[in-house]
């Protein structure tokens, strides 16, 4: 296998990232979580006033396990 580094999103495969994901601990995917939210109000503050939140129109990606 030859490994490489590269910076382009065309290069992006969900099953790595998926595979990437799951080798990390349950903490590493907790601070992740928080860091994405911590990330998500310093842009948008205003999310936590919202309340009942309605589903976004468009595309539904369905998962399976192999």
């Amino acid at each position: 296998m030859r490994l490489s580094i590269s910076h382009d999103r065309h290069t992006e495969d969900p099953i790595e990232k998926a595979r990437w994901f799951q080798s990390l601990s349950i903490e590493e995917r907790a601070e992740l979580l928080c860091n994405f939210t911590d990330l998500i109000l310093e842009i948008n503050p205003k999310l936590m006033e919202l309340k009942d939140a309605q589903p976004v129109a468009g595309r539904v990606r369905v998962l399976k396990a192999t």
